[in-house]
């Protein structure tokens, strides 16, 4: 079969799964304030995706770059595809705005006000509003030259302005740039009598604009957004101090170039030839657009306080039952590996795992990787406390980590000044696996115990994301992870580990494997069967062998929340593969494979998702999951996604997706809500089970 055929394009793939958050954007049983965070997000990815995904595909344009993908697409033909999808797409951002989310917002009481419908109540608190914190603060920049325009800042909001030509001159408009700088509010709160009224800070600047150029008619004036390149990234083979050279970075990706300027749709085409000109922003690259620009901007909004009815019920995390009300984090984990999925799970246990070892006098070792951390991290605090007290620390701090680098800078300088011996990850590669090992000097000797997650160490986004956290102190797991840092810490080549695996060394050759024997299983007519869970599957190599195995009949069920290049359901090809995708409240970002290994079943967590980058050009971790209680809660886990027929969306063979329906509403089952009320009747049951024992107080060994 034709390449074209056998793999879809990864980045057409990546604007399909931005659809499905759309559509959630666009469902009326969705929440409304949900629905306008839906929307945001939608805006925010494509913010990234330009920046990263169309900005390395214009480095490679321009370089004369000719060789196709695996879906046979060179990367003009790339760009191509892409304008015209995001182009849909900002349409239909659009059109969910203005007819069916704005109006049903000021229904609601929460309402934009444009200038002409101020009240006279409102227009003088707007010109208050103006006077003394709007125009002391921002400045306009004449632009003079068009070929040497002003540096205008990645993703800000500006505001481009016409003026009248100078009296005697040959008739050129003359050109100026006001920035809205990122301190200043997006929305104005207006007086009124009820609900929310507000003025966006484009229409109020644009009321007063004259007053920036005393005695020069204004001819027009109207917002515009640039996205700059930020595909750059540091020679390693070339630097010198990593930390030195990723802030060059930093400071480059100001001055990329601009690979989209968004423009409000009634610009004129003179002020938009302007600034299209003067940015050297490609044809392709210039969105006007129907309605407010920066989308992402509204996720603020989405947060307002006091209009609970139009939000998601909440769903706090819940309390872990095997960790009993006051023991300590390593006398439970003597006695019972734990299975943690949050953030139906608190994310508790894993602050207290690192809090405690912090304080504990026999801990004598901590060790751990830092990829993304809230901005006040409790973990950095807690490893910044260790090192006070004379522990060892090692942290593996990735400064590589795309648009969290300066935090991770900062983190690294603040833990290095503390006394803590910090790593910038692997020459080459991005150090992505999560994970974190305390050494506890205990009576029998040198205890290890360990945390594997599939996620960061964020207690923020731990709130939003899906992942899945194993603790234990198995002997086995706690002796590969000191294998695992001192091979990335110390220079060494990886000793082979007893269970885990890790890339770029193993990880790839241990799915493949997994892959290969179920399919070796079905073709000697034994029951096989693989499902597995990821963020993306584009690695050709792993698609072939889930190819096979289908050929071969493995039922395979995948569960791919963004890109996927595999085709599902093509016969001769992957007809016994089914693939889904489940948008909801929560981000789904566990990664669990599960194969059924002649009924001795294997379970893994890992932080990689199956594409080239994890498995070829990152230190991820495979860990497999083997306590009993754990695995099958795993398993439950896993198979609760395929039943979704609320927020599941199935992939087809032509790369587009249909959501899932119900056969009725009374047989509508939503995997996110499933989770949570089972984590819920988890503690329940614990509850219960307290109320029904009596523990006897018992003199103590001092009344014996």
């Amino acid at each position: 079969m034709a390449a074209r055929k056998l793999f879809l394009n990864r980045e057409l793939s990546w604007l399909e799964f931005n659809h499905r958050v759309l559509e959630q954007a666009l469902d009326r049983d969705v929440p409304l304030l949900e629905r306008l965070k839906f929307l945001a997000i939608t805006a925010s990815n494509l913010d990234e995706f330009f920046m990263v995904r169309v900005g390395g595909l214009q480095m490679l344009v321009d370089e004369g770059v000719m060789k196709a993908d695996p879906a046979r697409m060179t990367p003009a033909e790339q760009l191509t595809a892409i304008g015209a999808r995001v182009q849909q797409m900002v349409d239909a951002q659009y059109r969910g705005w203005h007819e069916g989310i704005e109006p049903l917002l000021a229904q609601a009481g929460i309402r934009r006000v444009r200038p002409r419908e101020l009240t006279e109540e409102q227009a003088r608190h707007v010109e208050y509003v103006f006077e003394n914190e709007v125009y002391p603060v921002l400045s306009p920049i004449a632009v003079t030259d068009p070929a040497r325009i002003p540096l205008v800042v990645n993703l800000l909001l500006n505001l481009a302005v016409r003026l009248r030509p100078e009296t005697g001159a040959d008739d050129r408009p003359r050109y100026a740039l006001i920035p809205i700088g990122r301190n200043m509010p997006r929305f104005i709160t207006l007086p009124t009598q009820g609900g929310y009224h507000f003025l966006l800070v484009e229409d109020l600047v644009g009321m007063f604009v004259e007053r920036f150029f005393a005695g020069e008619p204004v001819l027009e004036c109207a917002p515009f957004r640039i996205t700059r390149n930020a595909d750059l990234s540091v020679r390693e083979d070339l630097a010198g101090d990593l930390l030195l050279d990723m802030e060059a970075v930093l400071e480059a990706r100001k001055r990329s170039d601009c690979v989209r300027l968004e423009a409000d749709a009634g610009m004129t085409k003179t002020l938009l030839h302007f600034l299209q000109s003067a940015l050297k922003v490609r044809r392709g690259g210039v969105y006007r657009l129907a309605g407010p620009l920066d989308l992402a901007a509204f996720m603020s909004l989405a947060a307002i306080e006091g209009y609970d009815e139009l939000k998601d019920r909440p769903w706090p995390p819940q309390p872990v039952p095997e960790i009993e009300p006051g023991s300590g984090m390593f006398d439970t984990l003597a006695a019972q590996p734990l299975l943690l999925y949050h953030p139906y799970d608190t994310f508790e246990p894993v602050l207290r795992f690192v809090q405690e070892a912090a304080e504990d006098p026999d801990v004598v070792a901590i060790k751990q990787i830092l990829y993304r951390t809230s901005r006040n991290s409790p973990v950095v605090a807690a490893l910044l406390r260790a090192a006070e007290r004379g522990k060892h620390v090692t942290v593996i701090v990735e400064l590589r980590a795309r648009f969290d680098e300066a935090r991770n800078i900062e983190r690294a300088r603040e833990l290095e000044d503390a006394g803590v011996q910090v790593i910038y990850g692997v020459k080459g590669l991005k150090t992505h696996g999560k994970v974190c090992v305390v050494v506890r000097r205990e009576a029998q000797g040198l205890q290890r115990y360990v945390h594997w997650g599939t996620g960061n160490y964020n207690e923020e986004t731990a709130k939003l994301y899906s992942d899945a956290g194993y603790m234990t102190c198995d002997e086995d797991l706690g002796a590969d992870a000191t294998s695992f840092f001192n091979a990335v810490t110390g220079y060494s080549q990886p000793q082979k580990f007893r269970k885990i695996e890790m890339a770029p060394i193993g990880l790839r050759e241990r799915v493949l494997a997994c892959i290969e024997s179920e399919t070796e299983r079905r073709r000697q007519g034994q029951k096989a069967f693989i499902m597995a869970k990821v963020n993306s599957l584009v690695d050709t190599q792993i698609i072939q062998a889930l190819y096979a195995a289908s050929q071969a009949g493995v039922n395979v069920q995948l569960n791919v929340r963004g890109i996927c290049c595999l085709r599902p359901g093509v016969a001769g090809l992957s007809e016994n593969i089914s693939v889904v995708s489940i948008v909801d409240r929560f981000l789904e970002h566990s990664r669990i494979l599960r194969v059924y290994n002649g009924g001795d079943e294997k379970v893994f967590i890992s932080s990689a998702d199956w594409m080239p980058r994890n498995l070829d050009r990152r230190v991820e971790l495979l860990v497999p999951v083997e306590d009993p209680a754990a695995r099958r809660r795993l398993q439950a886990i896993l198979e609760t996604y395929f039943k979704d027929t609320v927020n599941a969306w199935r992939l087809l063979p032509s790369g587009q997706y249909e959501r899932v329906r119900p056969p009725s509403r009374r047989r509508r089952f939503r995997a996110q809500e499933s989770l949570y009320a089972r984590a819920c009747e988890r503690v329940r049951k614990e509850q219960d089970l307290q109320r029904t024992m009596f523990e006897a107080h018992r003199p103590s060994s001092a009344q014996r």
